[in-house]
């Protein structure tokens, strides 16, 4: 069954790698990923904050789940040695081409996060943000992720939060209002949330996912997508109901 959604979540993927709707460009064209880049961090201002481009010039950084590759290129502009998988060629090839239109190198392949195609301890950050809680085996792929990196090294990863405004708001459209109550915002977002068997966890899932790992810590984001559900509520409550969690954590 876990081969069978997997692969369900990568035709999903491969037919429009994330991010292709906010762009009017031709794909591949220069100005369709200049579109996606400004759309990307309009939309999600916090990334470059989390991510800290500049901070691994020289370092070895792995990318899990590039996409279209909008984070990827700051690596690679900033001077890390970057490295990025996904599950899809069309987000590799995507990526390729970016990477030759801006003259800059790296290493851009087709792999499984669930089986990384690298020795023990070969990097110094890997990073993903909205990607790991899409694959079927999450635990084995942030086992895999730990394995990958040094000593020293950081895990910073963006997972999806059931106890959020936008999980709230898929269980009334689909759950509530469909005159399914009984539906469970899990079930929901499996089946309505981006690619089949998508996931969201509550704080204490959290804790057991990263239990592995050393010196967890969590930044709550709250989105635009939280904002089309609660409105001016949104900012007048904790940050803790926004949909994205960042997750900063060493081997």
């Amino acid at each position: 069954m876990s081969g069978d959604l997997k692969e369900d979540v990568r035709r999903f993927w491969e037919a429009a790698p994330c991010g292709t709707s906010t762009a009017a460009a031709e794909p591949g064209t220069p100005e369709f990923f200049s579109q996606v880049e400004r759309e990307r961090y309009r939309l999600e201002p916090f990334i470059p904050d989390f991510a800290e481009f500049e901070r691994w010039r020289g370092k070895r950084v792995l990318e899990v789940g590039v996409g279209l590759g909008t984070d990827f290129v700051q690596f690679a502009r900033a001077g890390a040695v970057a490295v990025g998988i996904d599950l899809t060629e069309a987000a590799v090839e995507s990526v390729r081409l970016r990477l030759a239109s801006e003259g800059l190198e790296a290493d851009v392949r087709v792999a499984d996060a669930e089986a990384l195609p690298f020795p023990d301890a070969s990097f110094d950050v890997v990073y993903s943000w909205g990607v790991l809680h899409h694959t079927p085996d999450t635990p084995r792929a942030l086992a895999e992720a730990r394995r990958v990196l040094r000593s020293d090294g950081e895990a910073r990863i963006m997972l999806y939060s059931r106890r959020s405004w936008v999980a709230l708001g898929v269980w009334l459209r689909y759950g509530l209002l469909r005159g399914a109550p009984h539906r469970t915002a899990t079930e929901l977002l499996a089946r309505w949330m981006e690619s089949p068997g998508t996931k969201a966890y509550t704080q204490r899932e959290l804790d057991q996912l990263f239990s592995g790992f050393s010196d967890v810590r969590y930044e709550r984001f709250v989105t635009p997508y939280d904002r089309r559900v609660g409105g001016r509520l949104v900012t007048r409550l904790p940050r803790r109901f926004g949909w994205f969690v960042g997750v900063i954590a060493r081997p």
